[in-house]
């Protein structure tokens, strides 16, 4: 394939890459490891697999995440036009389904004749014009690659995945269906417990044996840090006895429908796919062994005999120094021709993943024509996504998914936080509609 440029990984962010630089009308080697080989993590043969949650978070327009969605939609999302079609129940979140929605934008992408795909291991970096979207699960071999380009400035973390559980299998006696606050329709089913049940079940997790971690040359780990956002159950409790009631398991906002009755703790599920075949628990991503999760998780009231379609597992996640390496841009410093994008920029989540990926294909797209780079405002989530990874005096540089607290405040002090969180958003959609028409 003469003049190209190549895009590396199929997953949100690849995927969205390639999508724009198509879209502009520019020729794309999409590279993607998939089927032939496979992460830890991943299972199906489709692009954009969503491994971790099947949410893209919360849709209201005063949230930072319904902010982010709304301004990848002006900027011509193959993430959002496909959520839409693969969308399940989830209140007022924005969930799919998995398979669907990975069939959705394979489909996609497969059908842009400017778009090729090629299944390899890519095992080196180009030398220009290429977006490297290779995920937080990075093969060992580009891994290397990486890091002899950037000098070894190279962070490591583990991820976790919660388990998913059979619907029929659920005892539907003991929970029932209610979303928090009431918010959209009553999407998930809800576990509650009294005290005596919490503590029965907080006591057997926190002295639940866990699995053995593998380093990167296969060796166990005898220790291992985690990112915050998605810290593995167990690991959450083992900071106190209270902490999953502040967590996942917080009771705040959720009522029985007919009772109006309050509990003491209660988990959620929500579903996995359309046909509300499957449940994922929330927030419960953890690394104990598959028969202690069985035995544990089994103790949540509607779970007792709960048949678990998949086990929740901890992987290897992979991110850059991006405030070290990266443009505003989210071009390689050393090599700018040659862009970043995804988790391994170290902007955490779903749509944050695809919002750079957007920006990467955007920007490779614009130093091929040789226009300015398109850094959206501060004032936008995107833009203030793109100077987070990007700010050089940041020393401890962590994964960071969408909040408020990126943006710059308000000329006009608001005191009543949903109000607050609306009128920021609405001003950086407007920024966002102004920026995405000279586009």
């Amino acid at each position: 394939m003469e003049n190209y440029v190549s895009v590396i990984g199929a997953g949100l962010a690849g995927c969205e890459a390639a999508w724009q630089l198509a879209k502009r009308g520019i020729r794309v080697k999409l590279i993607e490891m998939k089927p032939k080989k496979y992460t830890p993590a991943h299972k199906y043969y489709g692009f954009a697999e969503l491994v971790c949650s099947n949410s893209l978070k919360a849709e209201r327009i005063g949230s930072a995440a319904g902010m982010l969605k709304e301004e990848m939609r002006l900027l011509g999302s193959l993430t959002m036009e496909c959520a839409e079609r693969a969308r399940v129940s989830a209140g007022g979140a924005l969930a799919v389904d998995r398979k669907l929605f990975s069939d959705l934008v394979t489909q996609k992408i497969n059908d842009e004749p400017l778009i090729e795909t090629v299944c390899e291991e890519a095992c080196s970096v180009p030398e220009q014009n290429a977006v490297v979207a290779t995920g937080p699960l990075t093969s060992d071999k580009l891994s290397e690659a990486i890091g002899e380009l950037i000098g070894g400035e190279y962070l490591y973390f583990h991820d976790a995945a919660a388990p998913i559980v059979s619907a029929q299998s659920i005892d539907m006696s003991k929970i029932f269906f209610a979303s928090r606050y009431g918010r959209g329709e009553a999407d998930y089913i809800n576990c509650p417990m009294e005290r005596d049940e919490y503590e029965r079940f907080y006591n057997e997790l926190i002295n639940a044996e866990t699995a053995p971690l593998h380093d990167f040359d296969g060796s166990e780990k005898n220790g291992y840090s985690v990112y915050e956002g998605c810290m593995p159950v167990e690991a959450l409790a083992s900071r106190g006895r209270d902490t999953l009631r502040y967590g996942p398991m917080k009771p705040v906002g959720i009522t029985h429908p007919q009772s109006g009755r309050r509990y003491y703790a209660v988990v959620q599920l929500r579903a996995e796919n359309a046909q509300k075949t499957m449940f994922n628990l929330v927030g419960f991503q953890t690394n104990l062994k598959f028969g202690e999760q069985k035995r544990v998780f089994s103790l949540i009231p509607g779970l007792e005999n709960a048949e678990f379609l998949r086990y929740g597992v901890m992987h290897r996640n992979t991110f850059i120094n991006s405030p070290k390496l990266l443009n505003t841009g989210f071009s390689l410093k050393s090599r700018p021709s040659v862009f970043f994008a995804g988790q391994i920029t170290g902007v955490e989540g779903y749509i944050e993943s695809a919002a750079s990926g957007i920006i990467a294909g955007i920007n490779l797209s614009r130093s091929l024509e040789n226009k300015d780079i398109f850094i959206p405002p501060e004032t936008t989530m995107i833009g203030a996504l793109c100077r987070y990874a990007s700010n050089a005096a940041v020393s401890d540089f962590q994964p960071m998914g969408c909040n408020m607290g990126l943006l710059p405040p308000l000329e006009e002090h608001i005191r009543d936080k949903k109000a607050r969180y609306e009128a920021l958003a609405v001003r950086g959609i407007e920024a966002m509609k102004t920026e995405a028409q000279g586009l």
